[in-house]
């Protein structure tokens, strides 16, 4: 059994992973001089890096503000009931909900951990509110907290 994922790894690797998690849209050609790699052999382990599971896909990251959508509020969710049905309801209603970025299970003081993206205008139309009334009858302790800034990248370096 391996000690380390770093084991599958060298340091050419490492240096791929971190150089598209930080600027995922670099070429081919690019990538290869950062890494101080033949452009074949930076595409042949890149390529492995995508096949092996390594990096699951490349997105853009799009400015909320610009999309109308400039506040970023983290809801942490408690259910009254830890039922399977519960958390099935739960995660029902929030799938429909085009603000929730995403919506993790956590351990700690809440059952879900979420992050939404919506404008700046705290009406009864705010997912806020909509989380809260969708799930009227599995919430229990829901609490937000808006984001005013961020001061890390949300993708930073897992390495």
């Amino acid at each position: 059994m391996k000690d380390s994922f770093t084991e599958d790894f060298d340091r050419t690797d490492l240096k791929i992973l971190r150089a598209l998690q930080s600027e995922g849209r670099l070429t081919n050609a690019d990538l290869a001089e950062r890494v101080n790699v033949s452009a074949a052999t930076c595409h042949r382990r890149t390529q492995r890096l995508f096949d092996e599971g390594y990096i699951t896909g490349v997105r853009a990251e799009v400015a909320p503000a610009a999309v109308g959508r400039g506040a970023l509020v983290m809801v942490g969710v408690v259910l009254d009931r830890s039922t399977p049905e519960s958390f099935a309801a739960f995660e029902g209603a929030v799938m429909e909900m085009k603000e929730v970025l995403d919506c993790n299970v956590v351990a700690g003081d809440f059952d879900y951990l979420q992050h939404c993206c919506m404008d700046q205008t705290l009406d009864e139309d705010n997912p806020i509110h909509c989380i809260f009334h969708a799930t009227r009858s599995n919430l229990g302790r829901p609490s937000s907290v808006i984001r005013l800034r961020t001061r890390t990248p949300i993708f930073a370096s897992v390495f």
